[in-house]
Protein backbone atom coordinates (compact mmCIF):
# COMPACT_ATOMS: atom_id res chain seq x y z
CA UNK A 1 0.00 0.00 0.00
CA UNK A 2 1.41 3.26 -0.97
CA UNK A 3 2.65 5.61 1.92
CA UNK A 4 0.50 8.70 0.41
CA UNK A 5 -2.05 9.19 -1.83
CA UNK A 6 -2.36 12.79 -4.03
CA UNK A 7 -5.48 14.55 -5.10
CA UNK A 8 -4.67 13.58 -8.86
CA UNK A 9 -4.62 9.76 -7.75
CA UNK A 10 -7.60 9.78 -6.11
CA UNK A 11 -9.19 11.68 -8.51
CA UNK A 12 -8.35 8.99 -11.31
CA UNK A 13 -8.93 6.14 -9.35
CA UNK A 14 -12.62 7.80 -8.46
CA UNK A 15 -13.32 8.33 -12.03
CA UNK A 16 -14.10 12.16 -10.51
CA UNK A 17 -12.07 15.45 -11.06
CA UNK A 18 -9.79 16.98 -8.44
CA UNK A 19 -12.01 19.34 -7.93
CA UNK A 20 -14.53 17.01 -6.47
CA UNK A 21 -11.88 15.16 -4.22
CA UNK A 22 -10.75 18.58 -2.97
CA UNK A 23 -14.53 19.99 -2.14
CA UNK A 24 -15.39 16.48 -0.67
CA UNK A 25 -12.53 16.61 1.92
CA UNK A 26 -13.11 20.45 2.58
CA UNK A 27 -16.62 20.07 3.62
CA UNK A 28 -15.97 16.71 5.15
CA UNK A 29 -18.12 14.99 2.90
CA UNK A 30 -15.85 12.05 1.50
CA UNK A 31 -14.65 9.98 4.85
CA UNK A 32 -10.75 9.06 3.66
CA UNK A 33 -9.19 12.36 4.22
CA UNK A 34 -8.88 15.53 5.63
CA UNK A 35 -8.62 19.49 4.27
CA UNK A 36 -6.86 22.39 6.57
CA UNK A 37 -6.88 25.84 5.19
CA UNK A 38 -3.69 27.06 6.42
CA UNK A 39 -3.39 31.20 5.32
CA UNK A 40 -4.99 31.20 1.91
CA UNK A 41 -3.95 27.89 1.02
CA UNK A 42 -5.21 23.97 1.23
CA UNK A 43 -3.57 21.26 2.06
CA UNK A 44 -5.09 17.68 2.10
CA UNK A 45 -3.68 14.82 3.34
CA UNK A 46 -5.66 11.23 2.22
CA UNK A 47 -4.74 8.41 4.13
CA UNK A 48 -4.39 5.31 2.15
CA UNK A 49 -5.88 2.35 4.50
CA UNK A 50 -8.97 4.88 4.50
CA UNK A 51 -9.17 5.48 0.94
CA UNK A 52 -8.90 2.06 -0.51
CA UNK A 53 -11.17 0.53 1.83
CA UNK A 54 -13.67 3.68 0.52
CA UNK A 55 -13.54 2.34 -2.56
CA UNK A 56 -13.86 -0.83 -2.26
CA UNK A 57 -9.89 -2.44 -2.62
CA UNK A 58 -8.82 -3.98 0.19
CA UNK A 59 -5.58 -4.85 -1.58
CA UNK A 60 -4.87 -1.07 -1.87
CA UNK A 61 -3.89 -1.04 -5.52
CA UNK A 62 -1.46 -3.53 -5.12
CA UNK A 63 -1.72 -6.29 -8.26
CA UNK A 64 -2.03 -9.88 -6.80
Amino acid sequence: MPKQITIKQAAEIMGKCQQFVRVGLQRGLLPFGTAVKVHTRWNYYISPKMFYEYVGDAKGGESS
